[in-house]
C-alpha cells in the first residue's frame, strides 16, 4: 500500500488532509471539460431553430416564385445594368480615394487656407443628399450652358457644351465621387491620426522627407485602420449607385425598375434577383477586406487572424481530440 502524502497548510491542532497516489493518478486521468454555458446553449439552439424555420420557409414558400427568379437572375438585361453598375461603383471608388486622400492630407497641412477649403468641402458634400446633387449635375447646362478653359477672367482656349460632356455615366461618377471623396477623406484623417506619433518622430530623425514619411511610414501603418471604414463606405457606394437611375443611367436598379413595369406579374422574382446580385457583390466585397486586412495586420500581431479554411481544419481536429478523450476515459473507467 502506498504511503499516505499530506499536502497543503493546515490550521493549528487540525488533521492534514491525506492524498494517496492512486488518487492522483484518478485525477490525472480525468478528461478536462469545459465549464457548463447553459445560456450560451439555449441561445444556440434559439437561434438555430430560427434559422431553419427561415431556410424552410424560404425553400418552400411557393410565393417567391423561385423558378422566375431562376429565369431572370442572368438574362442580358439584367447583367448590363450589373455592368453598369460595377463600372460606376468602380470609378467611383477610385477617383474618390483619390480626392480623400488630398482632402485629409490637407486637412491635416500647416497652410490655413488648404485646411479650410478642405473643411468646407467636407462639410458641404457631406451635408448634401446623394440624390440632390445628381439633381444639380444633371440640370448644371441651365446654370452653365457653356464650359470653357482658359486664362481666369482673360482669354477662352477652348469650350465645349455641358450637354454634350455631362453623359449620364459622366455625371452618375462625378456625383458619385465627390460625395465619396468627403467621407473618404475622413476615413483616412482618422487613420492617419491613429499612427504613433513616435513613428513620426523617427523619421523625423532619420530626416525622410514629409513625402516619403506618408509614404513609407504613416500610410502602411494607417491602412490597418483606414480599410475597415473603407470598406464600410464601398458597401454604402455600391448601394448609392442605385440612384443613378434618376439621372437616366440605367444600372441594375433601374433595370429591374424597368422590367417590373413590363411584367407586372414577375414583381417579386425580380425584387428577389436585384437583392440576391447586391448581396453577392457585398459577399465579395467583405471577403476581400479580410484578406486584406490580414495582408496588413503583418508585423503588427504576432500570428495572422485564421482564414475560413484554417479555421474549419482547427474545428475538425479539435472535435476528433474531443472524441479520442472522451473514448479513452470510456475505455479506462470500463477496464477498471
Amino acid at each position: 500500500m502506498s504511503e499516505p502524502m499530506a499536502t497543503g497548510r493546515r490550521p493549528p491542532g487540525a488533521e492534514a488532509p491525506v492524498t494517496t497516489r492512486s488518487d492522483l493518478h484518478d485525477l490525472a486521468s480525468k478528461p478536462i471539460r469545459p465549464l457548463a454555458r447553459p445560456g450560451r446553449w439555449l441561445a444556440t439552439a434559439a437561434v438555430a431553430v430560427l434559422i431553419v424555420q427561415f431556410g424552410y420557409g424560404l425553400i418552400f414558400n411557393k410565393n417567391y416564385e423561385w423558378p422566375r427568379f431562376l429565369y431572370w437572375f442572368a438574362e442580358d438585361v439584367i447583367i448590363s445594368g450589373l455592368w453598369v453598375t460595377l463600372k460606376v461603383t468602380g470609378l467611383s471608388a477610385v477617383f474618390g480615394l483619390v480626392g480623400g486622400v488630398l482632402l485629409a492630407i490637407a486637412r491635416l497641412s500647416g497652410s490655413a487656407l488648404l485646411r479650410g477649403a478642405s473643411w468646407a468641402y467636407i462639410w458641404f458634400f457631406r451635408s448634401l443628399p446623394l440624390i440632390v446633387l445628381l439633381l444639380i449635375l444633371y440640370n448644371l447646362s441651365y446654370f452653365y450652358p457653356e464650359l470653357s478653359v482658359g486664362v481666369p477672367f482673360g482669354p477662352r482656349f477652348s469650350s465645349v457644351q455641358t450637354v454634350d460632356l455631362f453623359t449620364p455615366l459622366f455625371i452618375g461618377v462625378l456625383a458619385l465621387s465627390l460625395n465619396e471623396a468627403a467621407y473618404a477623406a475622413e476615413v483616412v484623417r482618422g487613420g492617419i491620426l491613429s499612427v504613433d506619433a513616435g513613428q513620426i518622430e523617427a523619421a523625423n530623425a532619420l530626416g525622410l522627407s514629409r513625402a516619403r514619411q506618408l509614404r513609407r511610414v504613416i500610410l502602411p501603418q494607417a491602412l490597418r485602420s483606414i480599410v475597415p471604414a473603407y470598406v464600410n463606405q464601398l458597401i454604402s457606394l455600391i448601394k448609392s449607385s442605385s440612384l443613378v437611375y434618376y439621372v437616366s443611367l440605367i444600372d441594375l436598379f433601374g433595370q429591374v425598375f424597368v422590367l417590373e413595369s413590363r411584367y407586372p406579374t414577375d414583381v417579386v422574382p425580380l425584387l428577389l434577383v436585384g437583392s440576391a446580385w447586391y448581396l453577392i457583390l457585398t459577399a465579395i466585397l467583405s471577403i476581400l477586406q479580410f484578406y486584406v486586412e490580414r495582408f496588413f495586420a503583418r508585423g503588427a500581431l504576432r500570428s495572422l487572424p485564421p482564414t475560413p479554411w484554417q479555421k474549419l481544419r482547427a474545428t475538425v481536429r479539435r472535435g476528433r481530440y474531443n472524441a479520442r478523450g472522451n473514448r479513452a476515459s470510456v475505455l479506462d473507467a470500463g477496464s477498471r
